[in-house]
């Protein structure tokens, strides 16, 4: 409330000197002109014309018009100063009014930003009137607050998935113990096999927090920007995402085929190699057996492109663009006890990083393609 008062006391003095300044201007303005007036119209005549007065004065024409002019011009002084001392009051008066209703939308903005709070981010100015820099200011909180509240609901959803998917190994785990504790006779076989599962479940929740750790490392990099940049060969990170799951594909009777063009990329090579690996990755795992998976990379003009397609069960088109928040899965991986549904939310925060994009697409007949696009490096010739 002080900030304010004093700010609608600042712009009234303001207001209200300017006008009693503007007054004051006119004022002797009014004065000079009616001295010039006065004196154009004196009247001429013969030099030693007088008269006398009863009290035996002798008055020139000169100069009674010369005491008429002053008199005339102090009466018009002190009259104007007192409309003037009157005027500036009402000035100062109507600055303060039309001071207050000035920051009236700026009350409003400080009014919705004290009830704003964790919690309850729904409020919003909605300023009423013409598009004017007011307005705009109004309009760009209410955008800024609508940010905010989409990052804030994300944030929560993200804490809830990441609790619950780190909930489902921790449980595992802990039912293994319980089990192999409350059976006294439980053999060295039922141990291992107990064991077995426990260090099942410690790797996936291992695994998870990697992720975890990878996808907030990706966030602070496309705000920070990457610390360092060399040259990456997109081919050749490829080339090490497909061996890497060429044991579990020829398991699955999965058919890997590549086809690689000269693609160099300036960023992060472990972030590019994250970024690889998941897609190729996403396109096994989430395939049927006896699929096939095409990895494909190649300069597109000033850009580098990285294409995965693969088979597989049929998706939504509508559900496509969820696939990219954190915790999604498609078709039946969803209650896959493999993978976290990190995977292709750290391809977007990756490509973003490196200042790309990142698009899929569902094939009608059952499975993805996502492309990513990236700066291609300047130098890359």
């Amino acid at each position: 409330m002080t900030a304010r008062t004093t700010l609608r006391w600042r712009l009234t003095i303001v207001y209200g000197a300017v006008a009693v300044a503007v007054g004051l201007a006119l004022l002797m303005l009014s004065i000079y002109l009616v001295d010039r007036a006065l004196v154009a119209g004196q009247v001429d005549l013969p030099r030693g014309l007088s008269v006398q007065l009863p009290d035996g004065r002798i008055l020139t024409l000169d100069s009674f018009q010369e005491q008429l002019r002053r008199a005339t011009l102090s009466r018009l002084l002190r009259q104007g100063l007192l409309v003037l001392l009157v005027l500036g009051a009402l000035g100062v008066a109507a600055a303060y009014f039309l001071a207050g209703r000035v920051l009236l939308p700026l009350q409003q903005i400080t009014s919705t930003a004290q009830r704003l709070s964790a919690e309850q981010l729904d409020a919003r100015i909605a300023l009423p009137g013409p598009h004017d820099e007011l307005k705009e200011l109004a309009d760009t909180f209410d955008a800024m607050l609508e940010r905010l509240q989409s990052s804030f609901e994300a944030q929560r959803r993200f804490v809830a998935d990441a609790s619950h998917e780190l909930r489902t190994p921790l449980a595992v785990m802990r039912t293994e113990v319980d089990v192999a504790l409350a059976d006294p006779d439980a053999s060295p076989a039922d141990l291992r096999a107990a064991a077995m599962v426990v260090r099942d479940a410690t790797m996936r929740a291992d695994q998870l927090v990697d992720s975890l750790l990878l996808l907030a490392r990706s966030d602070r990099l496309s705000v920070d920007g990457l610390p360092l940049r060399e040259r990456v060969d997109l081919p050749e990170v490829c080339d090490r995402a497909v061996s890497a799951v060429q044991a579990e594909a020829e398991e699955r009777r999965i058919v890997l085929t590549s086809s690689y063009a000269p693609a160099v990329v300036l960023g992060d090579r472990g972030l590019l190699e994250r970024l690889a690996g998941n897609l190729v990755e996403n396109g096994v795992r989430h395939n049927v057996d006896g699929g096939w998976v095409r990895v494909d990379a190649g300069t597109v003009g000033d850009r580098v492109r990285l294409q995965v397609m693969s088979s597989g069960p049929v998706v939504p088109a509508a559900e496509v663009p969820r696939l990219f928040e954190p915790f999604r899965r498609q078709g039946p991986a969803r209650t896959a006890r493999r993978g976290a549904g990190l995977g292709l939310s750290i391809v977007k925060a990756v490509a973003t990083v490196h200042g790309g994009s990142v698009t899929a697409e569902a094939r009608t007949e059952g499975g993805l393609t996502v492309t990513v696009d990236l700066p291609r490096c300047a130098d890359a010739d």
